[in-house]
């Protein structure tokens, strides 16, 4: 038997959700000597499927609008992307002079500095959406506003019934960048060793990969188990924003490496592994 195959993993079953780079993660895993279960998680939506998007565009080179609510930093990007797809680029930044941008935290203020813009509000932290409304009220009353709110994957009926509360007029715009894949056999496939016990180590890539795993064991009302199987495994996470979600559905995080390389995940989580699910197996 030679050294690499013995080193890392050494024969631990690994799952991970990758899609584009499926075969790079089937071999980083392989490599470093882990048994590789890879099966997507995501597929890619194209950006003229956003309907709505493309409406509030309309909206905004038509009418204007008075309030853009911004909630979370890659629906912002996404949100731009759309419209940049259909209207020149000039156009939108002269439409939005007179619209209020309302951040909601860091990372919508990021990506609009990306952007070019300047957020007119930044929401304080704890970046509610009560936050997100005090901050506007603060500002101005919303009565008459035309306030239009960008939601990235979860829709918030407490904020848009809060705005329509307070007499504005509102209107969603959820905008996508991911759906299941086409295929979902070879995930449940996947989840299905996971419910059973026989996977020791999990990578998550991307934070929506998470929504996504969690949507199909509710589906099957196999929440609780899937979390109870969780805890028993290691679950190593690329970066912040997929730790963040793994810790919101109440999951682990055993390992997130400094640098969000994918094969800098599987080689830190191969070396680290069968220590972690010692002092699992312990607990």
């Amino acid at each position: 038997m030679n050294a690499m195959a013995n080193s890392g993993f050494n024969g631990l079953t690994v799952a991970a959700f990758e899609s584009r780079k499926a075969t790079e993660m089937t071999r980083l895993i392989e490599r470093h000597g882990g048994r590789p279960l890879v099966a997507p998680a995501l597929r890619e939506i194209p950006l003229e499927d956003n309907s709505a998007a493309l409406r509030f565009g309309e909206q905004l080179l038509t009418d204007g609008i008075d309030v853009l609510v911004l909630m979370t930093g890659v629906g912002t990007t996404t949100l731009f992307e759309i419209l940049h797809s259909r209207h020149a680029k000039d156009n939108i930044a002269a439409a939005l002079r007179d619209t209020v941008l309302i951040a909601r935290g860091p990372k919508p203020v990021a990506a609009l500095k990306a952007l070019g813009f300047q957020p007119t509000l930044t929401v304080p932290e704890p970046n509610t959406w009560v936050d997100v409304v005090s901050t506007l009220d603060e500002y101005r009353p919303a009565k008459g506003l035309r306030v239009a709110v960008q939601e990235y994957g979860l829709p918030n009926p407490d904020l848009l019934e809060a705005l329509m509360q307070r007499g504005a007029d509102v209107f969603p715009v959820p905008v996508y960048r991911w759906a299941l894949p086409e295929d979902i056999a070879p995930l449940k496939q996947v989840l299905n060793e996971i419910l059973a016990g026989h996977v020791q180590v999990m990578l998550i890539t991307n934070a929506a990969q998470i929504d996504h795993v969690l949507q199909m064991v509710e589906q099957e009302g196999k929440s609780a188990q899937f979390k109870k199987a969780c805890k028993k495994m290691v679950v190593a996470s690329i970066g912040p924003t997929a730790s963040e979600r793994l810790r919101h559905y109440d999951l682990p995080v055993d390992l997130e490496p400094p640098h969000g390389k994918m094969g800098i995940l599987v080689k830190e989580t191969s070396e680290q592994a069968h220590q972690l699910l010692g002092e699992k197996t312990k607990a």
